[in-house]
């Protein structure tokens, strides 16, 4: 199964109020940044032990390492979680950027230095999560 394919059934593997919501999100996320890579990790590590939420990436960037080795990874991601769903935004340089720029006003989330985290998609503000993930696709390679 192709990546696409994989996403697809990820989200059509949610119940029924996330699953519109995911779909929504993933629209707007190709939307934002059409032809980007997309990516599908399963939450498994490399013996198949469940390690995080299965999740969807989009964008492309090289991360380095504590080591000084870089990798690839994705900009902006999205994940179903048990309370609702999770929007990272990899790789700002700020750590406290996120929280300090969109906290305050995106709704109902919990807002760290990667992630936004609400129960359903009408609980937030669509305009801020947009520029939210608008900086993570945005931002400089190799942090």
């Amino acid at each position: 199964m192709n990546v696409a394919d994989r996403i697809d059934a990820y989200i059509d593997s949610q119940p029924e109020r996330k699953r519109a919501d995911l779909l929504a999100l993933h629209r707007f996320l190709l939307a934002a940044s059409p032809g980007c890579r997309l990516w599908f990790l399963d939450g498994t590590d490399a013996q198949g032990k469940t390690v995080s939420n299965a999740n969807i990436g989009y964008g492309e960037r090289k991360m380095r390492h504590a080591n000084g080795d870089s990798r690839e990874f994705y900009r902006v991601g999205l994940s179903a979680n048990t309370t609702g769903i999770s929007v990272y935004i990899i790789g700002l340089d700020d750590k406290t950027y996120l929280a300090r720029t969109y906290g305050p006003g995106i709704g109902k989330a919990k807002v760290t230095g990667y992630c936004i985290k609400f129960k359903q998609l009408a609980d937030i503000d669509m305009i801020l999560l947009e520029a939210a993930v608008r900086d993570g696709l945005e931002a400089s390679d190799l942090t």
